[in-house]
């Protein structure tokens, strides 16, 4: 068997540089498109939005899946996609950090119960994970899987980016729960992003 030469050796280490990115790249397209089928499944079963204080087990904790808030869209996609637990995460988190989350209800410790199903809480979370990304008035610079918060009349929102497009307009369209269940829409730049996250894909 003949020896290889430093070209032919160097263009190996490349060939196989490239196969794995592409590897990682299939596994994250992989991630993100099955926390999007799992938000896209919530589509007819949630259908309304209810955001009274419930008292939840933990971990695992949730109300009855036919109702919710726009928080529990992402908290149950990651749950049944990837099987990771919002609640306990950010319950974690706010136990060994609670000074660095949000303040605005008062609170002198965490509550497993809601925590995670407040918009403010998940971005200091998100932020907290390095999964912060820039903001974009670009329908292209949001991915599948990505997550966004916006502010709509004053009051936060959360959603994930679906694979879908907008007949008019190409951009991505949103799964969310703004009041009527869980539905697929196109409001990306409907109104102000506050946040824009990627976060386990």
């Amino acid at each position: 068997m003949g020896s290889i030469n430093r070209k032919e050796f160097i263009f190996g280490l490349a060939a196989l540089s490239l196969m794995a990115d592409k590897a990682l790249a299939d596994v994250q397209t992989s991630k993100s498109s099955r926390l999007v089928k799992s938000a896209t499944a919530q589509i007819g079963v949630t259908v309304q939005y209810d955001p009274a204080y419930t008292v939840l087990k933990y971990p695992g904790g949730d109300v009855p899946r036919f109702k919710g808030v726009c928080t529990d869209v992402v908290i149950r996609a990651y749950r049944d996609a990837l099987g990771l637990d919002l609640q306990q995460l950010v319950h974690d988190d706010m136990a060994a950090n609670f000074s660095k989350y949000p303040k605005n209800w008062g609170l002198k410790g965490p509550d497993k119960n809601i925590d995670h199903r407040r918009v403010p809480n998940l971005r200091r979370f998100f932020e907290r994970q390095g999964a912060a990304l820039s903001v974009s008035d670009k329908g292209s610079d949001y991915r599948e899987g990505d997550i966004i918060t916006q502010s709509v009349q004053g009051l936060p929102h959360i959603g994930i980016v679906s694979g879908d497009k907008a007949l008019l307009n190409g951009n991505p369209l949103i799964i969310h729960n703004i009041g009527w269940g869980t539905k697929k829409d196109d409001v990306l730049f409907a109104f102000p992003i506050t946040g824009h996250y990627r976060f386990g894909v």
